[in-house]
């Protein structure tokens, strides 16, 4: 009940102070990508950003020591694929279901446990430059995040966001909550199933372009192959693309540039 109480009274508020010019100009000029938003989505970037940092707590791990320049980094690209998600706070609750950011100098090896289907566990070692739980904190690594870039597409903040949206429902499947009317849906469920089938056919055909490359030497995928383990990577990989290298994405993915568009910027 505190929790809904504390939603309801910052409804749609403003940060409680601005972010230093110094700081917000050194941001964009390290994540260039952000400089492809117009001047009024910067300036509601900025705004987000300041908001984000009020709420959310953030960690160093293994000793490493967070700075302003690190934590407004990683809240501002947190922040774009929630840009244009209403006014006020409102995008913002898209993350209400945590509150800490651990950030560690590099990759972190993850001991994981499997059981297959006849009932043998296996266990093994994933290195993991970020992850998202659902009601769970996010992890990032540091290293990582300063590896952004246009030219692959690769933003590491950006995907475990989007994992975020997708896990707001609980279900990691690669489809985020979408409202009746959406795409000219008529119906919540219709709206999921397209943005489904949709998808399924891009995750099809870009997990057979990974198994060609792996398997018989073609041409290497653009994105992340990562993207071809299953389709809720799949949507964090294409979403990374989306949002660092706009024009690439929709030469590689025409199909998924309208749904993208439609989730990510809702009204325009």
């Amino acid at each position: 009940m505190r929790a809904w109480l504390a939603r309801f009274w910052r409804r749609e508020r403003r940060p409680r102070q601005d972010l230093p010019d110094a700081l917000w100009w050194q941001t964009l000029a390290e994540c260039r990508f952000l400089l492809a938003c117009s001047a009024p989505e910067l300036a509601r970037l900025r705004e987000l950003s300041a908001m984000f940092l009020e709420d959310k707590e953030f960690h160093g791990a293994q000793g490493l020591v967070i700075t302003d320049a690190m934590a407004l980094t990683i809240a501002a690209q947190a922040c774009l694929p929630v840009l244009h998600f209403g006014p006020g706070d409102r995008p913002l609750r898209s993350y209400d279901d945590f509150v800490g950011i651990v950030v560690h100098p590099d990759e972190v090896v993850a001991q994981r446990e499997v059981v297959d289907e006849h009932g043998v566990v296996h266990r093994y070692e994933e290195a993991l430059a970020g992850e998202a739980m659902h009601e769970g904190p996010v992890m990032l690594s540091w290293r990582d995040v300063t590896s952004a870039s246009s030219e692959t597409g690769y933003n590491v903040v950006i995907h475990e966001f989007v994992h975020k949206l997708d896990l707001q429902d609980g279900l990691a499947d690669g489809c985020p909550p979408l409202p009746a009317g959406f795409m000219g849906q008529p119906t919540a469920r219709a709206a999921r199933n397209h943005w489904q089938s949709t998808l399924q056919l891009a995750y099809d055909s870009f997990r057979e372009a990974v198994i060609k490359a792996e398997r018989f030497g073609t041409e290497p995928t653009w994105l992340d192959p990562y993207g071809a383990e299953a389709i809720d990577e799949f949507f964090a990989v294409t979403s990374e693309a989306y949002f660092v290298s706009r024009e690439r994405f929709g030469r590689e993915f025409g199909t998924l540039l309208p749904l993208f568009d439609a989730y990510f910027r809702p009204g325009r």
